[in-house]
């Protein structure tokens, strides 16, 4: 797993490439979360659209994630998310709790 992070505006954009399973990409984004939020990045965009697999561990860590950066008062949202990925978060309930835009424009408008 691999993640690139730039900004727009306010906005911390990350894209993430690869399998976000256990002991690769669960890893990864747990690092991320600590310290795109120990910087102060309070509107992150995860932009999923080359993430082909993931894994219930994937799926602990972006909640764990987008839970403490709601504690913080802090937002996540996702973009582009692959059928794969969609269904795997279709099935742990994930969906209607979380933010999903299709399109990057819509997620930053979204922000505003």
């Amino acid at each position: 797993m691999r993640a690139e992070t730039r900004r727009v505006d306010d906005v911390t954009i990350v894209d993430l490439r690869g399998d976000l399973v256990v002991g690769d990409g669960d890893e990864v984004l747990h690092e991320l979360f600590e310290k795109l939020l120990a910087e102060g990045h309070s509107k992150i965009l995860l932009n999923l659209s080359h993430v082909d697999r993931m894994d219930s561990s994937g799926i602990g860590e972006l909640v764990s994630g987008w839970k403490q950066a709601r504690r913080q008062n802090h937002s996540v949202r996702l973009v582009r998310l692959g059928d794969r990925v969609r269904h795997a978060l279709h099935l742990s309930q994930l969906l209607p709790l979380i933010d999903v835009y299709e399109t990057e424009k819509d997620a930053l408008t979204a922000f505003k």
